[in-house]
């Protein structure tokens, strides 16, 4: 009986024997089955698939997270040129540019001859507190020493900055003798006012590096100073500013414009349409208001001349700007490393986009600036590009205005080939400008201290013997002796402008430099002008 019974089931029992078998030598012969159940249930894409068999089968040791980093780059280079990709090395720098601060002992340095020399010490920072001056050079940082090879500036910082309450033991020479001196890293604040001072009775000049978190709480007291000292009108420098935190350029339109009046607005394909508008009274939402902008002002700074263009509130002189007007957040990943992505586009309040075409790829979108000056455009207002196919636009005051490229600005002015700034910019490049100006400084900071302003110094200050240093010391002496009178005036500005910045900083520098700046010259005209 029990061997009819398993005669009836020895054929189930084989054929299931036989499956069972199937499917394990299956799994045995698949080495791909396990990554491929793993993804299957976590929702995966080719690219972590791909990562994911480099990682268990590759036949030597890789670093993952440099090929994911590799991958992200390219991915983004897909995108517009604006979205980016920043590796956890590269993150901390970047967001510490826009907060307006970084933690380390508060010195400016430079180098001259293979040696770092300190240039400044910021008042009440850590290395004013421990005595740190002027012309002191620094030849050991926590026993790693400075010389013995040319040091980039990226290098040096890595060993000066560390974490706030760190101890930074620094060996210093000093009149020709070494000094131990021990600093207690802090947190450096970095104003991104460049300059804020008065041109004459009436009218004032700030000048904006970047839009920092800090930006409109400075340009506040900027701005309350000089009017505090009678200011009627202003000129706004925004050259060179690539921009940064978009709310607040919005805050500072709030001071230029009245009412509830429309600054900026933003929208893409996955993000609605968002307004920001004026929400007090401003400061100065009365007197004569020019926007200096160039080829290099981008983003914010489009944003804060676009919408007082639209409004009719200020006279925007210089040049056309960058045409950056994309939005981007920035988004963290697992490993440090964030995607700085655009969401959306810029619009002022007439709606022009300020963004340039893109389409031809990123060589050419920033090859752009390149063609701008061979096409005559940076040269001659005749060859200024009006608009790029952009749609019209007019404002209450009857101007007419376009979208798609950027700002253009209502009163033109040329970019500066001469020769003299060439030579000067040659100069300033191989640093030995820099150099001699440090010197005379350091022998002469007695005389500098008799002035008590930048404005007495301007004044007074020939500068006669800091050009004989220069022609005496440069390697481009021969060259020098040939200028004119002209060329030489305008050098020896350069030079008083840079020996100004040791003792009243950008500012002095600007206050001295602005006397012959074209720019500033066609602002007052524009002021001064019913």
């Amino acid at each position: 009986m029990v061997n009819k019974k398993l005669q009836v089931w020895l054929p189930l029992i084989f054929a299931l024997i036989m499956v069972v078998g199937m499917v394990f030598g299956y799994k045995l012969g698949n080495k791909h089955s396990s990554y491929k159940d793993f993804f299957r249930g976590n929702s995966s894409n080719s690219l972590q698939e791909a990562l994911y068999m480099i990682r268990n089968h590759y036949v030597d040791s890789v670093q993952i997270d440099s090929l994911q980093g590799k991958a992200i780059q390219e991915m983004m280079t897909e995108l517009d040129p604006h979205s980016v990709y920043l590796p956890p090395v590269d993150l901390k720098e970047a967001n510490e540019d826009l907060a307006g601060r970084f933690e380390g002992i508060g010195v400016e340095f430079n180098v001259f001859a293979d040696t770092v020399n300190v240039v400044y010490v910021i008042p009440g920072g850590p290395s004013d507190q421990a005595g740190l001056q002027i012309g002191d050079k620094i030849i050991k940082v926590n026993n790693n020493p400075l010389t013995g090879r040319t040091f980039t500036s990226d290098e040096i910082k890595s060993y000066i900055r560390g974490e706030g309450g760190s101890q930074a033991a620094l060996l210093l020479v000093r009149d020709g003798k070494q000094l131990s001196v021990s600093v207690t890293r802090g947190t450096i604040p970095v104003s991104s006012i460049d300059a804020a001072y008065m041109i004459n009775n009436t009218t004032g000049y700030i000048k904006l590096a970047k839009f920092t978190d800090k930006s409109y709480a400075e340009f506040m007291a900027a701005l309350e100073m000089l009017q505090k000292e009678g200011m009627k009108s202003l000129v706004y420098d925004l050259r060179g500013n690539g921009g940064g935190f978009m709310n607040e350029a919005v805050e500072m339109a709030d001071e230029f414009l009245s009412g509830d009046k429309l600054v900026v607005y933003t929208q893409g394909v996955n993000s609605s349409k968002k307004e920001y508008r004026c929400r007090r009274k401003g400061l100065f939402e009365e007197g004569k208001l020019v926007i200096l902008v160039d080829e290099l002002s981008a983003s914010a700074s489009e944003v804060l001349a676009g919408a007082l263009q639209d409004w009719c509130r200020a006279t925007i002189v210089g040049r056309r700007t960058f045409g950056k007007g994309l939005v981007q957040e920035q988004y963290p990943l697992s490993d440090g490393s964030a995607l700085r992505l655009t969401t959306a586009r810029y619009y002022t309040p007439l709606g022009r986009s300020i963004q340039r075409s893109y389409e031809k790829g990123r060589k050419v979108y920033m090859d752009e600036l390149w063609e701008r000056f061979n096409s005559g455009e940076m040269l001659s207002a005749d060859s200024l590009k009006s608009h790029n196919g952009g749609q019209k636009f007019t404002t209450s005051c009857r101007d007419t205005l376009f979208g798609g490229d950027g700002i253009t600005p209502h009163v033109f002015v040329p970019f500066d080939t001469s020769h003299t700034i060439q030579k000067m910019i040659r100069m300033l490049n191989n640093n030995e400008m820099n150099s001699i100006v440090y010197n005379y400084y350091l022998g002469n900071k007695a005389q500098i201290d008799k002035y008590k302003t930048a404005a007495e110094y301007t004044a007074g200050f020939s500068g006669n013997d800091l050009w004989s240093m220069l022609v005496a010391k440069t390697n481009d002496s021969f060259r020098l002796k040939t200028v004119n009178a002209a060329e030489r005036n305008m050098i020896q500005e350069r030079l008083k402008a840079l020996l100004a910045r040791y003792k009243w900083r950008n500012t002095g520098f600007f206050q001295v430099l602005n006397n012959y700046d074209n720019g500033v010259k066609k602002a007052l005209e524009v002021i001064n002008s019913k």
